[in-house]
């Protein structure tokens, strides 16, 4: 199993599906696909690294927690991660973000505003892993 992402219409709201062999990549493609979302960031430039805790005991609530991180750095410092590395730690993950300036990509979509809990999984399947979230845009 390769991963992948890819965004699904919902109304008025953003669903992001993605998968992979491992838990740890589905969650880097999840974050590619929130991205992927509303900017093009192929041709984003890291401007710095950042390092990112996230802490919770089951699995959807890591994804909803890594979800709203992102969306957080985009409301609050108009940056996103053109890159990522997620890493099992105890009690959560530990995120390595490549961040770039959101305002310098092209926008291809409306901005995340929030992570609803509706419909939110993460889990193994027969071929690795995958997850669904969805957001408000």
């Amino acid at each position: 199993m390769r991963g992948g992402h890819r965004s699904v219409p919902h109304t008025a709201d953003l669903r992001v599906e993605a998968w992979a062999p491992t838990r740890e990549e589905t969650l880097t493609q999840a974050i590619r696909g929130l991205v992927e979302s509303f900017v093009d960031p192929s041709g984003g430039r890291p401007l710095h690294t950042t390092t990112a805790e996230i802490r919770a005991e089951e699995d959807e609530d890591l994804l909803a927690a890594l979800m709203d991180d992102v969306v957080y750095r985009l409301d609050t410092a108009d940056e996103v991660p053109v890159g990522a590395r997620v890493a099992a730690v105890p009690g959560g993950l530990r995120v390595d973000y490549l961040m770039a300036d959101a305002t310098a990509l092209p926008a291809v979509g409306a901005a995340p505003k929030a992570v609803t809990l509706h419909g939110l999984s993460l889990g193994r399947t027969r071929a690795g892993w995958s997850c669904s979230v969805t957001l408000d845009v």
